[in-house]
């Protein structure tokens, strides 16, 4: 988030678009439809390209948007992943040089979007995000485009989860010889793979949080549970539309898509129904989490409360026997009257009685399992 002096720096049409979500996720009302409108905190684009085929293999650094064209007319396949949206000029000329739809780089740039599969022509479109765990979760959009020789990918900061991709490019195998549907279905897979180590993050940590819960239940602890909560949905709101997208992959036909890959997308589907059902489990255990911290509140408050009735109950007979003993009614006056006020052992008389009527009432209490465990 901004600091406090750099949005009083900013000038007024800088601070409408900070202050309007809308304008964050790229839209504004009223826009023409294909119209760029880049968000204001967008990063600049760096150009990464990877081309490939069989044994032979190259990766370089991009500079201008151009030097892909060189790329696609010597390799039969190319890779160009562009990290960052924050300029429309390149977009705009790599949406020329792969003639790609204005309405699709109009969603590239939109990055509210939820995962789905487009088809435009001879290009297709696919949407996913991207989880990673910092301090929170956090999602970034994916977007793809695949053609006969190139997948396209853009997605808003540099860092991804396609290393272990790069690194089966890298070492050769059955990605090398493959088409560009088969990559585009490797980078869908590494982002469905990279659910998994946060799901699993996320039973530890429901894990401890039970133990705490259970031992010393606090505030703090249901602050954290509805944190994990909160982010759970956020991660069931990403993977669900996902799945769909995926299963449009597997069932609808395409050019990209030829039945080994199509074998390959089934495997990658199932294991987005792992990862929606496990999800599903962890949103119940934080329900019962937040239950099982208000029985525990509960329970505790009833210990508390025995004690203080046991105390009061205790203190009774005991008030009781001091004030019978105050009257002060001497036996100068009437025989009925208390003999103990002139006998020489009145007073530990007195006490020893306070003290016999409260260890009779303890073991009453604790054979009656009030107390203790009882018998």
């Amino acid at each position: 988030m901004l600091g406090l002096h750099r949005l009083l720096a900013m000038n007024p049409s800088q601070k409408a678009s900070f202050h309007s979500p809308r304008a964050r996720l790229g839209f504004v009302p009223g826009m023409p439809p294909g119209a760029l409108h880049i968000p204001a905190d967008a990063r600049a684009p760096v150009l990464h390209a990877v081309a490939y085929h069989g044994d032979d293999f190259i990766e370089k650094q991009l500079q201008q948007p151009e030097e892909v064209v060189e790329l696609l007319e010597a390799w039969p396949v190319v890779w160009l992943n562009v990290a960052g949206v924050g300029d429309a000029d390149t977009i705009t000329r790599l949406g020329q040089i792969f003639k790609l739809h204005p309405l699709a780089l109009e969603d590239v740039v939109h990055l509210h979007q939820r995962a789905k599969v487009d088809q435009y022509d001879q290009r297709l479109f696919i949407v996913a995000r991207m989880a990673q765990l910092n301090e929170g979760l956090e999602t970034e959009q994916l977007s793809m485009f695949v053609g006969d020789k190139f997948v396209l990918t853009f997605i808003e900061d540099p860092g991804d989860c396609f290393e272990a991709v790069r690194e089966r490019l890298r070492g050769g195998g059955r990605l090398r010889e493959a088409g560009p549907g088969y990559l585009a279905y490797s980078l869908l897979d590494a982002v469905v793979d990279s659910y998994f180590p946060i799901v699993e993050s996320y039973a530890e940590r429901l894990d401890r949080l039970e133990d705490r819960v259970i031992a010393r239940p606090s505030r703090r602890a249901v602050a954290e549970i509805h944190s994990a909560k909160h982010d759970l949905r956020s991660l069931r709101r990403i993977v669900w539309p996902l799945r769909e997208a995926v299963n449009s992959l597997v069932r609808d036909p395409s050019p990209f898509v030829d039945e080994e890959t199509r074998v390959h997308l089934r495997d990658c589907y199932d294991h987005l129904v792992q990862i929606i059902d496990l999800v599903e489990t962890y949103r119940e255990l934080c329900s019962d989490l937040t239950d099982l911290y208000l029985s525990s509140l509960s329970n505790r408050m009833n210990e508390v409360m025995k004690v203080l009735t046991i105390i009061a109950t205790i203190f009774m007979p005991l008030g009781f026997i001091t004030g019978l003993y105050g009257m002060n009614f001497h036996t100068d006056r009437s025989r009925w009257n208390m003999p103990e006020l002139s006998w020489p052992y009145g007073y530990p008389y007195a006490l020893g009685l306070m003290a016999l009527t409260v260890l009779a009432m303890l073991w009453y209490f604790r054979r009656k399992g009030w107390l203790g465990n009882g018998r």
